[in-house]
């Protein structure tokens, strides 16, 4: 069965039908040879590279959803490769016959955590689109002195260089001598967001872990670089996020 590149190449995990139309205008995407054009219409038995790379492609163009938990570790990158070559988030991941893993959002270098993965485009780009208002929750040390004025400030909203952002829950932790742990949550998925909105208050985030994402938490005995596949219903309750 044939059906539009767009779609075949979003439920393989390569982008968005939207980002793989602006791939095709690029000339990035080619089909047996040639390269693609929007709208065209392919199936399992065509040669299909991205950047001269083969994906191969399933018998069924509609292919099961997977998602995966994965247990991120301080020092790894988000990106699939790295010129320095750094661990990335992508190594430790199971191989796929068809498509490719994409991550939905991204952590950075210092921050641990809870990111989900995904065998398909649409389903990781709708998850991380603004208009979906999903919530993030994060754990995080934070030096310096808290007072209820600050935790006020980041609920009521601040201004930071990319706009307005605040935490919609912030709840406090354990306390030391000179620092204390906060749970909060933020239904956006800005670069460095949490960490900017507590040094916008003149404070340092030492330790931060994402626990959260929607109605996905992770699992208390899943080792930091490990994986987990969820269930189908599972999958389909994240699709209804």
């Amino acid at each position: 069965m044939r059906s539009r590149i767009q779609k075949v190449l979003s439920s393989h995990g390569l982008a968005s039908r939207r980002k793989i139309e602006s791939l095709i205008i690029e000339g990035r995407i080619q089909v047996n040879g040639k390269n693609a054009s929007l709208g065209q219409l392919i199936s399992s038995s065509d040669k299909v590279k991205f950047d001269g790379k083969e994906i191969f492609l399933s018998k069924n163009a509609n292919q099961q959803k997977r998602v995966l938990i994965y247990n991120k570790k301080i020092g790894e990158i988000s990106s699939r490769k790295d010129k320095n070559h750094r661990n990335t988030i992508f190594d430790s991941l199971p191989k796929i016959k068809s498509g490719r893993w994409v991550s939905v959002g991204r952590l950075d270098i210092n921050t641990s955590g809870l990111i989900l993965f995904t065998n398909n485009g649409e389903l990781s780009n709708r998850l991380m689109h603004p208009s979906s208002n999903i919530e993030r929750e994060y754990v995080a040390r934070i030096n310096g002195k808290v007072d209820d004025k600050i935790l006020k400030r980041l609920v009521n909203g601040v201004n930071l260089e990319d706009g307005f952002a605040k935490f919609t829950d912030i709840q406090e932790g354990r306390k030391g001598s000179t620092n204390q742990w906060f749970a909060m949550v933020i239904t956006e998925g800005r670069t460095r967001e949490v960490r900017r909105l507590w040094e916008s208050q003149g404070l340092r985030v030492s330790r931060l872990k994402r626990v959260r994402f929607g109605n996905v938490f992770l699992p208390s005995g899943l080792k930091g670089g490990a994986w987990k596949e969820l269930s189908q219903e599972d999958v389909l309750s994240i699709e209804h996020l």
